[in-house]
């Protein structure tokens, strides 16, 4: 399943659904679909999301700090096997931009 997020001041953002469900959650939303954000709730809800992100952050680099983040060698890997793991702040960059462009216009995010 893919959920695109849409405003009037930014191109539309599409997603795969699990990784768009969490992003919305961690804005402080329920995963409902479709969902809409008040374009007076907007700036709180980027709030959220840059907040959790920073979290997440923060506790993988207190799990690589402990040794308890486990970590793959790329040597080790068939280019065939191997897939780079993407975290999710760098799944989330694309939605942080949008709400921010949302943010500057004044807009409602709807997502479906």
């Amino acid at each position: 399943m893919l959920i695109t997020f849409s405003c009037k001041a930014s191109g539309n953002v599409t997603m795969f659904g699990d990784i768009a469900t969490q992003l919305i959650k961690m804005m402080g939303y329920c995963d409902n679909v479709p969902g809409a954000i008040d374009a007076k709730d907007v700036p709180t809800a980027l709030d959220n999301l840059e907040q959790a992100i920073q979290a997440i952050k923060q506790q993988q680099i207190e799990a690589k700090k402990a040794g308890t983040l486990e970590e793959k060698n790329e040597d080790e890997l068939d280019d065939a096997d191997y897939e780079p793991e993407i975290s999710i702040s760098m799944r989330a960059m694309p939605l942080i931009d949008f709400l921010k462009a949302a943010v500057k216009g004044q807009c409602h995010v709807m997502w479906q």
